[in-house]
């Protein structure tokens, strides 16, 4: 058994407090303008799957690639997006997109997925679910997981000052790693997913405050 799993009554189990063991681990380190050229850029062209853990959610522009008629793209004269057009884009081609965040989305987020009103219950060409997002009052890991084969863990949150969308002058200092290292894909993702599937509420101190358990369970007391 791997040090996150255990196996119980139940099945399989994750456990969140565990130390891994020593061992060499091929990887970037990550600063900056590095983030948004690296997580980023391959976010936006995922093929099966992109799953972000971020502690704040906020609106990401990004730079917008595409083509327009009769206009010149320069240097000097780039144009921007919504990074939520891109998810759009993302779950019309049928790749998974799982947002798990600790903190409400920002307003000018959650104006932008306004614009997209079928994104959320949207399913891509081969039936699969669109973009998906739960709340964790505890989550403040940093994390991206591209197609199951990139991971990106640091300081960054899902912000564009946090990613390095931001100018020079503006963005934060933050520093991350990616690897595609196997047994570290496989440790953040039985963490994401535990959490996701809610096999950390049970016991949590924090349920009274919780909007909505991931267990599916009432976040209130019973009686008076």
């Amino acid at each position: 058994m791997r040090p996150w799993c255990q196996n119980g009554a139940d099945g399989v189990s994750v456990i969140f407090d565990f130390s891994g063991q020593a061992r060499a681990v091929e990887l970037r380190l990550l600063s900056g303008r590095g983030h948004y050229e690296t997580v980023v850029r391959a976010v936006m062209q995922a093929a099966r799957s992109v799953w972000i853990s971020t502690a704040n959610l906020k609106e990401l522009m990004v730079e917008d690639g595409r083509a327009v008629p009769g206009r010149a793209r320069t240097a000097s004269r780039q144009s921007y997006r919504s990074v939520i057009g891109v998810f759009a884009e993302l779950v019309a081609r049928g790749v998974e997109l799982r947002i798990l965040h600790g903190g409400p989305p920002s307003r000018r987020f959650r104006a932008e997925l306004g614009n997209h009103p079928g994104l959320m219950a949207s399913r891509g060409a081969d039936g699969s679910r669109g973009l998906e997002m739960r709340l964790c009052p505890r989550v403040h890991f940093k994390a991206v997981v591209v197609d199951g084969a990139m991971v990106y863990l640091g300081s960054a949150n899902w912000t564009g000052a946090g990613l390095g969308a931001k100018g020079a002058g503006r963005r934060n200092f933050e520093l991350g790693v990616v690897t595609g290292d196997d047994v570290l894909l496989d440790e953040v993702q039985a963490l994401f997913d535990g959490v996701w599937r809610g096999a950390g509420c049970r016991g949590c101190r924090l349920r009274e405050i919780c909007p909505a358990p991931l267990d599916g369970k009432s976040s209130r007391k019973s009686g008076p």
